[in-house]
C-alpha cells in the first residue's frame, strides 16, 4: 500500500484572489485588534509600541537596510469635558458613519472600552459595517484622482 492511498485527496484549488468586501473587513478587524491592544497596554501602565521593517538608504555608502521601527498608532478615542470616553471607528483617514449622523460612541469606563472594540470587531466580521466601510472606501479613493 501506497503513502499516498492513506490519505484523503481532494480536487481543491486555493482562491488567489479575495473579495473587496472581505479584504475591508480584515484590514478594519485587524485595526479594531491593534486599538484594543493599545486600550489594553493603557490600562495596565504599559507602552504599546509595535515593530514593523522599513527600508532605508544609507546616505553615506548608498547602501539599502532593513531596520525594524516603532509603528505611529493613533487613538481612535478620546475623554470629552464630561469625563465621558468618546470612541470613533476609522477606515483609513475617513470616520465612520456609525448611524445616521452619529460618528462616536459614548462609554464611562476602560474596561467599557475594550468590551466595545470587541463587540465592534464582531459586528465587522459579520459584515454590519459593510455599508459605511464601502463609503468610507470610495471616499478615500475619491482623494486620489484628478
Amino acid at each position: 500500500m501506497s503513502a499516498l492511498s492513506k490519505l484523503k485527496l481532494v480536487a481543491s484549488k486555493k482562491e488567489r484572489s479575495v473579495s473587496p468586501v472581505i479584504a475591508r473587513r480584515n484590514k478594519l478587524a485587524g485595526k479594531i485588534e491593534e486599538q484594543l491592544l493599545f486600550a489594553t497596554a493603557q490600562r495596565d501602565g504599559q507602552i504599546y509600541a509595535p515593530k514593523r521593517l522599513k527600508n532605508v538608504t544609507d546616505k553615506e555608502t548608498g547602501e539599502r537596510k532593513t531596520i525594524e521601527a516603532t509603528k505611529r498608532i493613533k487613538e481612535w478615542y478620546w475623554t470629552n469635558n464630561a469625563g465621558k470616553i468618546h470612541l470613533s471607528i476609522r477606515y483609513g483617514s475617513k470616520t465612520l458613519e456609525l448611524a445616521k449622523g452619529k460618528y462616536a460612541i459614548e462609554l464611562n469606563t476602560g474596561n467599557e472600552l475594550l468590551a466595545t472594540l470587541a463587540t465592534i470587531k464582531e459586528a465587522v466580521l459579520a459584515g454590519e459595517l459593510d455599508d459605511a466601510i464601502s463609503q468610507a472606501s470610495d471616499k478615500l479613493k475619491a482623494g486620489f484622482t484628478k
